[in-house]
């Protein structure tokens, strides 16, 4: 199932949320001339709580999504609330998965996607790499594994009541405890597979400078199952040096905007744009965490990773897993669109020609 995911619009309570389905989602699907479409939903805790709380509430977001013709098989459960603050920074890494918190939205969002998926459907959740990689320390570590095993217990409760599998993937990302791909596979070795996996990035997959095809290898060697992948690009630049002022139009205050350098050595780490011309010598391409649109053409000296993206569709086996276009990025792009609807369409018309064209290995 492909669908877009609903962390663009700042929504977080009920009646913003349902505003944003009408305004934006219903007319994606008409834009794009399809009787239904997906819409992997982000909902803030205090939502996803009260929508648990109050059967009329999650009756009103079952009939809006039904009323404008989506479907839902995926949430975003990684950012908690605030994500589109003024200043969001390492904040969406909190609360992390050593904090309780973290545990009862993951499982609120899982009790209201059971909810929303058909009889016998089956569903995935992504969430964020345990935190940011500081603070952290054994007695963290240790709490973070408990918490995943009543995760999974949760889980498991869920389906025996509801006949609904829910999947929650792991989403590694640069600069977070589990960094790579490699971080989360590991981690996730003893962890139950029949419901916690990986949730793929391809921006995220893309900035590590890994090889995308090799990773899907080695994740697939691993037994570890991907849950969701969420299609998105990074943007790369052969020489930040003489693309600086291209660059810093990117370097705007409410999101972190990891930087990696590809170098002989090895890949060099900055934890976000506006720092890196000081900590990155700029002798090697760099690659950015700004999630830009897929379909975007390159200007200049940037262009986007999209090319990491087609080759992580085409190294994935059938049936896929759920596909979710993550580009929460549009309104603070240095030339936003005129319309957001079109921009959404033209999206999932573009991730929908890649899947078309994907070569199975």
């Amino acid at each position: 199932m492909l669908s877009y995911c609903t962390n663009v619009h700042p929504a977080e309570d009920l009646d913003g949320v349902c505003a944003q389905l009408a305004r934006y989602a219903g007319p994606v699907r008409a834009a794009l001339g399809e009787q239904e479409i997906g819409a992997g939903l982000w909902l803030a805790a205090d939502l996803a709580a009260r929508l648990v709380a109050e059967p009329a509430a999650l009756h009103r977001l079952k009939s809006e999504v039904a009323d404008r013709g989506l479907r839902v098989v995926t949430l975003n459960a990684f950012p908690h609330h605030g994500f589109h603050d003024p200043v969001v920074k390492h904040r969406v890494y909190r609360p992390s998965w050593a904090d309780p918190e973290r545990l009862r939205y993951t499982l609120d969002c899982a009790e209201v996607l059971a909810a929303l998926l058909p009889d016998g459907g089956s569903g995935s959740i992504s969430t964020l790499p345990l935190g940011w990689r500081v603070p952290w320390g054994a007695a963290e570590e240790g709490v973070a594994r408990r918490r995943f095993d009543e995760l999974a217990a949760g889980l498991r409760a869920l389906e025996e009541r509801t006949g609904k599998r829910i999947r929650v993937g792991i989403e590694p990302e640069p600069g977070c405890l589990l960094d790579t791909a490699a971080d989360a596979v590991a981690w996730l070795r003893g962890c139950d597979p029949n419901y916690l996996g990986l949730c793929l990035d391809t921006c995220h997959l893309a900035v590590s400078f890994a090889d995308p095809v090799g990773t899907v290898r080695e994740i697939r060697a691993a037994g570890v199952e991907v849950v969701k992948v969420q299609a998105s690009a990074a943007l790369h630049v052969d020489d930040p040096v003489a693309a600086r002022a291209e660059l810093a139009r990117y370097a705007e205050p409410r999101y972190l905007h990891q930087v990696r350098e590809r170098a002989p050595e090895g890949v060099r780490a900055c934890d976000d744009l506006p720092e890196a011309w000081d900590e990155l010598p700029g002798g090697g391409p760099w690659r950015v965490h700004f999630h830009v649109p897929l379909h975007w053409r390159a200007t200049g000296a940037l262009r986007p990773t999209t090319d990491v993206l087609r080759a992580a569709l085409g190294a994935l086996p059938d049936p896929l897993p759920p596909i979710e276009v993550e580009t929460y990025t549009w309104s603070v792009l240095p030339d936003p669109p005129d319309d957001l609807v079109d921009g959404i369409a033209a999206e999932l018309a573009f991730t929908r020609e890649l899947l078309d064209a994907r070569e199975l290995p």
